[in-house]
């Protein structure tokens, strides 16, 4: 059976923003266990204080309860402007998933599925969104607003992503490239991408991340890998046979006999990824797909204390 094809019958999840919700309720009913503990009912309302700001506005009432420095958000003050991008090339669908679930989710799943949670604590705050997704194409552009009506249109749109059609090798730089293009006022940018491309085009990659960089934008990548199947490269000692399914190319092997080259060499491009992060001050967050969302929603919550 061909995922694809049937991921095109059909939404991904048949409550995105319910999902979603769920999500972030459960991480802010366990959020005292993180930096942040006592920042749940008046999330919406208050900042974490910064030294050297006025104390004019400091709720002291919190204070008292939380032992923690907030001041009170006002509807004129500028909101952020945050902006997600979705790689939707068909590597993104491993591993096969014939049924989505919060327990059982590919690549892409999680993606989307993050994505729509930070959607929910950005709504939170009044905060303007906006949305890319690219394949083999630039699928989708959606400026960054407010407004629930433009919330709801975002949520449709990831809930219909499916992939791309056929075997189509995705050269994520280039449209990285057409994605800061578009990007003209400054903005809090998060991408969702497993990073897969040839050797030859890793320079390429890592030039159009620093494209991201510019006008002051803060970006951070989430890097979505299958971490036992595509690090630890778990696949028993029986022969198999390995499938590119962006070019279709395809090999027949013991996954023992080079399982420790392949790992080798899958943690060497994740270092080099996350050091040319680091000398573009991109914020890097390996993610495990098989792991909850709470690293995702604790570096945004960081991230946006640092934006602010």
């Amino acid at each position: 059976m061909d995922i694809r094809s049937e991921l095109h019958k059909a939404q991904l999840f048949q409550n995105l923003e319910l999902l979603a919700h769920q999500i972030v309720e459960g991480f802010i009913s366990g959020i005292h266990k993180s930096p942040f503990h006592g920042f749940s009912a008046e999330f919406a309302e208050h900042k974490i204080y910064n030294p050297g700001e006025s104390t004019k506005h400091i709720d002291w009432k919190l204070f008292a309860k939380t032992d923690r420095l907030y001041t009170k958000r006002y509807e004129d003050e500028t909101n952020l402007r945050c902006h997600m991008i979705l790689d939707n090339s068909s590597s993104m669908y491993y591993p096969e998933v014939k049924n989505l679930s919060l327990d059982n989710l590919n690549k892409i799943g999680f993606g989307v599925l993050a994505i729509a949670a930070l959607m929910e604590l950005l709504k939170k705050q009044r905060d303007a969104v906006g949305l890319s997704i690219y394949s083999d194409t630039y699928d989708f552009h959606a400026p960054e607003k407010s407004s629930e009506r433009h919330f709801q249109m975002l949520y449709s749109k990831l809930n219909e992503v499916a992939a791309p059609e056929g075997t189509k090798d995705t050269k994520t730089y280039t449209f990285l490239h057409q994605i800061a293009e578009k990007m003209h006022r400054r903005s809090l940018i998060f991408l969702f991408s497993d990073m897969f491309q040839t050797e030859t085009e890793e320079a390429r990659l890592f030039e159009a991340l620093r494209h991201l960089k510019y006008n002051k934008h803060s970006v951070v990548l989430f890097h979505l890998l299958d971490h036992t199947h595509e690090i630890d490269f778990e696949f028993g000692n029986a022969p198999k046979r390995f499938v590119d399914v962006e070019t279709g190319a395809h090999i027949d092997l013991y996954a023992e006999s080079i399982k420790k080259a392949y790992s080798e060499r899958v943690t060497q491009y994740q270092e080099d990824l996350k050091l040319r992060c680091a000398q573009y001050q991109i914020k890097y967050v390996d993610v495990d797909i098989r792991s909850n969302f709470s690293k995702v929603l604790n570096s945004f919550m960081i991230e946006r204390q640092k934006f602010a």
